[in-house]
């Protein structure tokens, strides 16, 4: 790709797996665990509470395990974005914060677009006041803005819900020149669409990089089989030097 492109990234699981951080749907992931009915949607957040903040808890508890740490990928990632000359989006569906320490560690703004919201950020549902937190939620506690109690869930876009930024993201996936899909897995929608939408717009390229080839691999002109840890990097470093 021409230097000073536009290069569009969206990344999944696959790339916070590396850090040790569980995974959703994959065998034995969290969704085995637990049914997304009662932790993943307003209607469970509404019919019990205490269990919503209970799981999202343990994701945060984990996140914060100083043994969690941005991986290669991470890394990669944030050293393609202060280096390209041109433009560089990336889009998470992950709402951990490894891509913006990876990001702090070069000083870098947070300029990450998480779709799915931020697992150290709390919303009240009552008055839309967002605040950074990283200790656990429970349903006695009152927000700070509107002093409502037992309003303040995680900022975490549940099932059913609009995710964050998508007109930002579409106005982005039609000026972009490649399209990079890192980690996911091609099935949740509208992030599944991102390749299609990047395309039908005149994206030269769409590159692939996971375990295995997704749902959505029809849509790709490259495919990198592998551990997002060993080809992240190794694909950066392409695009860096031009080879």
């Amino acid at each position: 790709m021409k230097s000073g492109g536009h290069i569009f990234i969206l990344t999944g699981a696959g790339v916070s797996k590396e850090s040790g951080l569980d995974t959703f749907r994959d065998k034995g992931g969290i969704w085995a665990k637990y049914k997304i009915e009662n932790v993943a949607t307003p209607e469970g957040f509404d019919r019990n509470p205490a269990l919503v903040h209970e799981f999202y808890n343990g994701r945060r508890q984990q996140l914060q395990d100083p043994k969690v740490q941005p991986n290669p990928a991470h890394h990669a990632i944030a050293k393609l974005m202060k280096e390209w000359n041109g433009d560089v989006t990336l889009v998470t569906q992950n709402i951990d914060n490894l891509h913006n320490r990876a990001a702090a560690a070069l000083d870098l703004p947070d300029g990450i677009i998480q779709m799915h919201g931020r697992l150290l950020e709390s919303l009240c549902t009552k008055c839309g006041v967002v605040e950074e937190i990283n200790h656990d939620l429970n349903t006695d506690m009152v927000c700070h803005k509107c002093g409502t109690k037992g309003s303040v869930r995680p900022n975490i876009v549940w099932f059913g819900e609009m995710p964050y930024a998508m007109d930002e993201i579409y106005t982005r996936l039609a000026d972009c020149d490649l399209f990079i899909s890192i980690g996911t897995s091609g099935t949740v929608y509208p992030a599944a669409g991102f390749v299609a939408e990047a395309k039908a717009h005149g994206c030269i390229r769409a590159m692939e990089v996971n375990l295995e080839r997704s749902d959505s691999s029809y849509y790709f002109d490259e495919y990198i089989i592998g551990p997002a840890s060993e080809t992240v990097p190794q694909l950066v470093e392409k695009i860096l030097t031009g080879k």
